[in-house]
């Protein structure tokens, strides 16, 4: 009963003209941004995000999901039109989306990504809004062991599931940490690592942090890009599925819900890991595997629902817990800390004719549309505290992100450990506070025990020289 209560009380505050209108905005926004060649959610949300300070926090959250989901399904469009995936977990619907685009079925692909990312949306809110609720009552429970060891085990998910050299990996979640560090101790109050700068008495900003390593990096590898990006078809003649295509995608549509929703749950994982589940699971399940990468309807409607239901559930982590998973929800913990949102378990106490409009924004010269944003990006930056250190700031984060696109590090185990790391210290201290400086509380306590076991499982096996070699042959796939 109290379940019903909740849910009823949490969909009345969301149905609001307000909060449905503000959903609307970060849906449509998400996805005008996220349809950009090489934008994906994570540099979307990171260049959105100063537009939701004047908002109440419900109605910010509302939006950020909004552009959360917006920028996650216009990946599918640059993938299927361009073969160009704005986001890693977009990067299977390149396989036989663009396929299909060639044949003439431009249409027939959008349609289902659009209605899987729709169907799996739906039914992953549910789970969320159903499985939320016990599981932040057993987070009530977790100690300062607990959230450290739990932190251990998300940094190291993050670690295995990032692209390229596990070393560079490692390397991207200290420099995190060390990052992370920086402002006013939390125990003594005095400054460290500051350098004599006032403006990092308090930290630097994971705005700054975000929008440079994301925003401001990937759009200046984009202008620097001779690539050609030739559009297959600026007409989709129809946006409907016949009834053999239709016969052929439900199942998939099905069985990636399902999975994606399971998937979203684990640390390090979400969309990503979702939709290169479905693809491989929709390949194994197949009677003629071979028709994979040659326009396989099944080889998008299945990634796309996975990587919907993947990106909803990879909520409840932070949520119930207050721990991001991936770099998103990363994001989401500054946003809801800078509207004074505790994340943890206090918390819980896509349109069709809008095509036509990606399409020809597709055509507008990148050489005009890309520096304007930077221009926006940089007065959103500013105008939260109007200052401009913060533009310096972002701008310096966005040189040294063009560094780590050039060295071939990927930014986002770097975002991880900047936001978590802050978190890890203050349990770590208080955990150590509370067992008066015995370092066994974290093997004593079975919840905090069971984590550093599944973290050292993590590192074992991709230690493992099959694995690796799988885990390097899945990301080289997805680069092709």
């Amino acid at each position: 009963m109290d379940l019903i209560n909740h849910l009823a009380l949490g969909f009345g505050v969301a149905m609001t003209p307000i909060n449905l209108l503000w959903a609307l905005i970060g849906a449509l926004v998400g996805t005008l941004i996220g349809v950009l060649p090489g934008i994906g959610p994570v540099a979307t949300i990171a260049m959105l995000l100063p537009t939701t300070y004047a908002l109440q926090p419900v109605s910010a959250l509302i939006m950020l999901a909004g552009i959360y989901y917006g920028a996650q399904y216009g990946g599918s469009t640059t993938s299927i039109l361009l073969n160009m995936p704005g986001e890693t977990s977009s990067a299977v619907t390149c396989l036989d989306g663009y396929q299909m685009a060639r044949q003439g079925q431009a249409g027939a692909a959008l349609a289902t990504a659009a209605l899987g990312s729709f169907f799996a949306g739906c039914i992953s809110t549910i789970f969320v809004a159903t499985v939320a609720i016990p599981l932040s009552e057993l987070a009530l429970k977790f100690g300062p062991a607990e959230y450290c060891s739990l932190m251990i085990l998300g940094l190291i998910g993050a670690v295995v599931l990032a692209h390229g050299s596990l070393l560079k990996a490692i390397a991207m979640v200290v420099l995190g940490l060390l990052l992370g560090l920086v402002g006013t101790d939390v125990n003594s109050g005095t400054a460290r690592f500051a350098f004599g700068i006032p403006e990092l008495i308090d930290g630097i900003g994971v705005v700054s942090v975000a929008m440079g390593l994301f925003g401001f990096a990937e759009i200046i590898t984009n202008l620097e890009s001779d690539e050609k990006r030739e559009l297959v078809t600026s007409k989709v003649s129809t946006l409907w599925l016949t009834k053999e295509q239709f016969r052929q995608a439900w199942p998939a549509v099905l069985r990636g819900t399902g999975l994606g929703s399971i998937l979203g749950l684990l640390p390090g994982g979400g969309a990503m890991l979702a939709s290169f589940g479905s693809y491989a699971l929709e390949k194994k399940v197949a009677k003629d595997p071979s028709r994979f990468g040659k326009g396989a309807i099944q080889g998008v409607a299945g990634p796309e629902s996975a990587n919907n239901a993947g990106a909803q559930t990879s909520f409840i982590p932070l949520l119930t817990l207050g721990i991001p998973e991936n770099a998103v929800m990363a994001l989401m913990v500054g946003a809801m800390t800078i509207h004074n949102i505790q994340p943890g378990p206090q918390v819980m106490t896509s349109n069709l004719p809008l095509i036509g409009m990606w399409i020809k924004l597709l055509q507008v010269p990148y050489r005009v549309l890309y520096p304007a944003i930077l221009l926006f990006c940089a007065i959103g930056v500013y105008t939260i505290s109007n200052a401009s250190f913060d533009v310096s700031q972002t701008a310096a984060f966005g040189a040294l992100g063009v560094l780590f696109v050039k060295l071939e590090c990927e930014p986002a185990p770097l975002l991880l450990g900047f936001v978590l790391g802050p978190m890890m210290e203050e349990n770590l201290r208080r955990a150590m506070l509370l067992s008066r400086g015995d370092p066994t509380v974290f093997l004593t306590r079975p919840l905090s025990l069971a984590m550093l076991i599944a973290a050292a499982l993590l590192l074992v096996l991709i230690a493992a020289p099959n694995l690796r070699r799988k885990r390097e042959e899945a990301f080289a796939e997805a680069e092709t």
